[in-house]
């Protein structure tokens, strides 16, 4: 009977709800990179869907569960409402308001962009269930001291450690550092593993899939593209 009944109640759940379940707005870039010296930086978003969205963006300290009434950040961001017709862009511009914060490594923040399509048109005889899509990106903000140099050539500073298929790697950098995954090849197309950002001066332990002889990490950089390098032994 259990067999039966759960194939029955999915076909009825498709038959009573239409499902938008891809996001129409697409945000240039993975990660948002604040110099201190910039007056303001800027996030550009479009909307390659088919009809208006209405986005609410804020920036928040690590809380997962903040919204733009609780969200703690030294940030104003403009505009943090705004309607986006299909086809259109936006552009949102984050400002730092100058409250202490550390010069010896960088802050990390996150920006929070809430995508809420319209109401259907055809929806008033039928349940329509509509989906809210909210990205969360991180943003890292970079006092004067640290240059955009010695943060590209932070992920060769990682210190990497084995104790069989387990990985450690430590951060002995004020940079905070993305490990996509370790892989098996030094080309980066057979990963052995997850990954994980690794915050200034902290460690992280990955665990190999199977055993190798050698393995290559590769890293997120500032723009958002996978680089592999050579582990540096303790």
């Amino acid at each position: 009977m259990k067999m039966t009944l759960l194939p029955r109640l999915a076909l009825l759940l498709i038959a009573c709800f239409s499902l938008p379940v891809n996001s129409a707005v697409v945000i240039t870039g993975t990660r948002v990179i604040y110099p201190a010296a910039e007056k303001e930086v800027s996030v550009k978003m479009n909307n390659n869907g088919t009809g208006p969205v209405l986005i609410q963006a804020w920036i928040d300290d690590g809380d997962e569960k903040s919204t733009p009434e609780t969200a703690k950040a030294p940030f104003y961001l403009t505009p943090p409402v705004n309607r986006v017709n299909a086809g259109r862009g936006q552009t949102l511009r984050i400002r730092y308001t100058g409250d202490a914060l550390p010069q010896d490594k960088e802050s990390l923040f996150y920006l929070n962009v809430l995508e809420v399509p319209p109401k259907a048109k055809d929806s008033k005889d039928q349940n329509v269930l509509q989906m809210a899509f909210r990205s969360r990106l991180k943003l890292f903000f970079r006092p004067a001291s640290l240059t955009g140099k010695a943060a590209a050539q932070a992920p060769e500073k990682l210190l990497w450690s084995r104790d069989g298929n387990r990985i450690t790697a430590r951060n002995t950098t004020p940079f905070h550092i993305t490990v996509a995954y370790l892989a098996e090849d030094d080309k980066g197309e057979k990963p052995l593993s997850d990954g994980g950002m690794i915050n200034p001066s902290e460690s992280m332990t990955l665990t190999l899939s199977k055993s190798v002889s050698r393995y290559y990490p590769v890293i997120i950089n500032d723009f958002g593209a996978l680089r592999v390098i050579n582990p540096t032994a303790k």
